[in-house]
């Protein structure tokens, strides 16, 4: 699993955020996509690693600018009740 973080420039409300939002779903498989307008960033969960350049393709379609991607392994953090210590 990988977490994607995107700077987006030009989101100025919760519209937007839906705008970058669909975007991201229309074009790929993902688990879970976030968006905030107020930190002008996106947050993606995805089991595999997304094209960069797709990526900025497919948010810059609906007017919005990509200005930065961070790509980074995720690890789902859970409590388990088969700690050992």
């Amino acid at each position: 699993m990988v977490k994607i973080t995107l700077d987006v420039d030009g989101m100025a409300c919760g519209m937007c955020e839906a705008h970058v939002n669909d975007a991201v779903r229309k074009a790929f498989s993902v688990k879970k996509v976030s968006s905030s307008h107020s930190k002008g960033k996106t947050e993606i969960l995805s089991e595999t690693e997304i094209d960069e350049g797709k990526l900025r393709e497919a948010i810059d379609a609906t007017g919005y600018k990509v200005l930065a991607v961070k790509t980074e392994p995720y690890e789902k953090k859970g409590f388990s009740l088969f700690h050992r210590g």
